[in-house]
């Protein structure tokens, strides 16, 4: 399965620690959200970070995937070739 895009976001902002819980991810302020943004594996992997956000007491105001542009790759890096 081919990695797919997603966009979690939370109530509030979060703490440079809290941040540091999403090491793979882009974390971004959005008052008075914060979007967490990433690469999502699979169905095991998208549970994971929910459940993280969860242990971590942020509240989800909203789960999103996201479409992914064409001729990117996984991250957000253009594949070879891709213009």
């Amino acid at each position: 399965m081919e990695p797919r895009r997603y966009e979690f976001r939370v109530s509030g902002l979060l703490s440079e620690r809290t941040r540091g819980a999403f090491p793979d991810m882009t974390v971004v302020d959005a008052p008075p959200e914060t979007i967490i943004l990433g690469d999502v594996l699979d169905e095991s992997h998208l549970h994971g970070v929910l459940a993280l956000i969860q242990d971590l007491g942020l509240h989800v105001v909203s789960v999103h995937q996201i479409p992914g542009i064409p001729g990117e790759g996984p991250g957000g890096s253009r594949s070879p070739g891709g213009q």
